[in-house]
Order: structure tokens, then C-alpha cells, then sequence
């Protein structure tokens, strides 16, 4: 019988916990074997090398760098072709400054042995955009290479699609975001932003990638929606938040909005107004410190305008959304019959309130 192996390019924000949960829940997910890619031999990271590797995972590393692991005290056991071409799916989890050109390039050469390639965030042009609950439906088994979005991309598709169009497919007139993004994760030293900082429109018409990136994928399922999105970074490590504004054809209230929400299991409502407070209850409550919901709404800062205007907050569970697209994405690659029940197997960690 074919073994259903995963391997993980990467062990930074995303990669390091979606290595970590794929091996905690392989079993549930009808996985037999979590493989990962470690780029640089770096004495400050073997810790979590080790770590990764008590769990069950397999290193692998650069052929002319084998000798400089050992040196380490890592051995690994896989050269990163070999463990490329006996994986059943690889996870690319490296910086977009990697750029996707060059890993469709070195991926292609192995199209014929690996069932599914994803990789993450805005890696524009590598795959068909997906976002777990939002176009699992036009997913197909020629769709062997998936862009997982952005986070905060993950975000903004879960309020369009709850809020507007699970209520009708046109009911979206248009939509507006102002993304105010954490400075780094605090895994992080660089990039840290000493004050507020705007960011550019990259796009006349849709602003920042955020919302290119939403609109990309909601293209996915035929539908070309007028929504803008604008971007600062702020100088903090904890959350991003998402202040959201969507005008609707029909008519609602605050009532059919929180029915809305509350009825799909992705969406978490909260009570509290700061990042550091369900940041906190992630790190102490979720999986790996992870909130796998695609959204936490500030439930007070719902506000209905005109019968048709929803204007509220929200935070981004930075990370935690895109791993669960990419375990989903990853299931659905290895068991398409039945990935579906497997994936449930993590609705343990979903939470209705933060």
C-alpha cells in the first residue's frame, strides 16, 4: 500500500507549527509519514530541530549541507530531492522572496511523483487560490499546484462571503478594509516598525494585495467583486486587526448579521477590544498557540448603517487560518474521497467565543 508521506519546506511562523500539528493529528488526518526541509544549519535553531524531530518528523536538508548538520549535531535523513520526490504532498512554507517561479520550476520536475504542491500567502501565479470554506467546491484533481492565501486575505474572504453573498451571490455592492498589520511576529527580530507605518496601493483598483488576492480567489468561483483594501503596519507583535466596511444590496440588521456569524464554525466572536487578550488566549488555548478560526469579530464593534452598511472590527488569527487551509488542502490531495471527515477531526479547535 502507498504510504502518505507530507513534507514541510521550512520551519519558520507557519511551517515549524504545521509541521508540529501534522504530527500530533496524522493519524486522524490518514497521514503515515511528516517529512521537513531545514534550509540553514544554524546552531540557534536546533533546538526546535530536535524538537520537531522527537515528534516524529524527518529532516531533510541540502545535499552540500549534510556534512555542516552533523557538524551540529543533526543527521539528517533525506537530501532535499530525495525527500521531495517520496512525498505524496509537499507544503512550501519559505518567503515569498523565494519567488514562486523558482519553486514551480524545481517542483515540476517532480509532478509525476507528487500528488499536490501548496504554498503560502501572496505567491501569486504558483496555483489556484484557496481558502478552506470559501472555494473548496471548484477544487479539482487538476489543480495539482494551490496558492494557500494570506492570512489577512483569509480574513477579508470569510466576511464577504458570511456576511454578503452566503446570503445571496450578488448581494455584495462593494467592500472596503483597512488591514492594520502587526509589525513581526515576536519569533521575530527584523522588520520591526519603531512607529505606524502606511503602506502603498500597489493596485488602482484594488489597493493592496490583500484585496487582489481576495478577489482572485473569489474569481475562483466566477464572481468579480468590487472590494478595496488599504494597509499600515503599527508597532506591536500581537495581532493584526481588520477594520471592515460592506455595503449590501439587501436589507439586514445587527440580529440576521450575528445569526450569520454564529452559524459558521470558522468565525469566533469576542468580547474583548485588545490584540494582547486573545493573543493571550491563543498561546494558552489553542493548537500550537494557534487560533485555526479565520476570524475573531469584536461583537461591540458591530454597527449597521442605513439597513445596508456593516461596519465592525476584527482580529486576524495570523498563521492559524492559512495552516488550516493547508492541512485541508493537504487531506483533500492525499484522500479526496474522504478528506472531508478526516479534516473534522480538528473542530476540537475551532472556538464559537474568545
Amino acid at each position: 500500500m502507498e504510504r502518505k508521506i507530507v513534507h514541510v519546506v521550512g520551519t519558520g511562523t507557519i511551517g515549524e507549527p504545521l509541521i508540529g500539528i501534522l504530527c500530533e493529528q496524522k493519524s486522524n488526518l490518514g497521514i503515515d509519514e511528516i517529512t521537513f526541509h531545514k534550509h540553514s544549519p544554524l546552531t540557534s535553531d536546533m533546538p526546535k530541530i530536535k524538537n520537531l524531530i522527537k515528534k516524529g518528523a524527518r529532516l531533510s536538508v541540502l545535499e552540500d549541507r549534510v556534512d555542516d548538520f552533523k557538524a551540529i549535531g543533526l543527521d539528517p535523513e533525506f537530501t532535499m530531492e530525495e525527500a521531495v520526490s517520496r512525498a505524496s504532498v509537499v507544503i512550501d512554507c519559505t518567503p515569498k522572496g523565494h519567488g514562486h517561479a523558482n519553486k514551480k520550476e524545481f517542483y515540476n520536475k517532480y509532478i509525476d511523483k507528487v500528488k499536490g504542491f501548496i504554498a503560502q500567502g501572496s505567491e501569486d501565479g504558483f496555483g489556484k487560490k484557496y481558502a478552506r470554506g470559501i472555494n473548496d467546491h471548484v477544487i479539482t484533481p487538476e489543480d495539482q499546484f494551490l496558492q494557500v492565501v494570506s492570512c489577512n486575505t483569509h480574513n477579508l474572504a470569510c466576511l464577504v462571503n458570511t456576511i454578503a453573498l452566503s446570503v445571496s451571490p450578488d448581494n455584495l455592492v462593494r467592500g472596503k478594509f483597512i488591514c492594520i498589520r502587526r509589525s513581526n511576529d515576536i519569533s521575530q527580530t527584523s522588520s520591526f516598525v519603531p512607529a505606524p507605518t502606511v503602506n502603498n496601493h500597489g493596485d488602482e483598483y484594488y489597493g493592496t494585495h490583500h484585496a487582489k488576492d481576495a478577489a482572485g480567489l473569489f474569481k475562483t468561483i466566477n464572481l468579480d467583486l468590487d472590494i478595496f483594501s488599504s494597509a499600515l503596519k503599527i508597532n506591536s507583535q500581537y495581532m493584526h486587526v481588520l477594520w471592515f466596511d460592506l455595503e449590501l444590496k439587501e436589507s439586514t440588521d445587527k440580529d440576521k448579521v450575528f445569526e450569520l456569524l454564529k452559524h459558521n464554525r470558522r468565525i469566533a466572536l469576542t468580547e474583548h477590544h485588545s490584540t494582547n487578550e486573545v493573543f493571550s488566549f491563543g498561546r494558552d488555548q489553542g493548537q500550537y498557540g494557534r487560533i485555526l478560526n479565520q476570524t475573531v469579530i469584536v461583537e461591540d464593534s458591530i454597527n449597521i448603517r442605513n439597513g445596508n452598511q456593516v461596519t465592525g472590527f476584527c482580529f486576524t488569527p495570523q498563521d492559524g487560518n492559512s495552516i488550516l487551509s493547508s492541512i485541508a488542502a493537504t487531506v483533500r490531495f492525499l484522500n479526496p474521497h474522504s478528506y472531508q471527515d478526516k479534516i473534522n477531526s480538528l473542530s476540537d479547535f475551532f472556538f464559537d467565543r474568545i
